[in-house]
C-alpha cells in the first residue's frame, strides 16, 4: 500500500481497512506522531517505510530490522512479541494464550471452552437462556404498554 506524498498531517481514520497490507509506504508526508494502536490488527505486516521523524510501531524491538536512510525509516520483519525473549513475553492469564494483534502489539485469546473476562467462565454462552428471558421480558412490556396505552389512541 503505497501512501508517500499524500499529504497526510494523521494516520488516516481507514487505515485500519487495510489490515492484510504487507508493505505500507508512509514517507514524504507531515506525520507528527502515529497514534498508540494506528497498526492494531496489521499481524501481516512485514515492511512499513516511514518518514525520518518517526519511529517503528512498538519500538525497535517490535522488528528484526530497522533501517534509517536520508529521508525514510524502513522497519522489517514484524517480530511475534508472544514467541520472543524473556523481557518482551506477554502473561496472559490462566487458560488463554498469547496472540499478535500488530506491531509491538498483543492480545491474550481464551482457550476452548473459557470465555469471559479473565477467560474464568467455562462452557459456552448461555443462548437459550438469555434469548428466553428476553424475549419474555420485550412480550410482556409491549403488552403492558399496549393495554395501557390504548385508552389514549383516538379513535375515528
Amino acid at each position: 500500500l503505497d501512501l508517500s506524498n499524500c499529504s497526510l498531517r494523521s494516520v488516516p481514520a481507514g487505515l485500519a481497512e487495510a489490515m492484510a497490507a504487507i508493505v505500507l509506504d508512509l514517507t514524504e508526508n507531515p506525520l507528527t506522531t502515529l497514534p498508540n494502536g494506528s497498526f492494531l490488527g496489521f499481524i501481516h505486516l512485514q515492511n512499513l517505510v516511514l518518514p525520518l521523524t518517526l519511529e517503528c510501531p512498538g519500538g525497535s524491538d517490535a522488528w528484526r530490522d530497522v533501517t534509517v536512510d536520508r529521508s525514510s525509516r524502513l522497519c522489517q520483519g514484524q517480530r511475534n512479541p508472544c514467541n520472543s525473549s524473556a523481557e518482551l513475553a506477554w502473561p496472559c492469564p490462566e487458560n488463554s494464550v498469547c496472540a499478535p494483534a500488530g506491531p509491538g502489539l498483543v492480545q491474550c485469546l481464551c482457550d476452548s471452552p473459557f470465555h469471559g473476562y479473565k477467560c474464568l467462565r467455562e462452557g459456552t454462552f448461555p443462548m437459550l437462556l438469555f434469548g428466553g428471558i428476553l424475549g419474555t421480558a420485550t412480550v410482556s412490556l409491549s403488552l403492558l404498554l399496549w393495554g395501557t396505552q390504548r385508552r389514549k389512541a383516538k379513535t375515528p
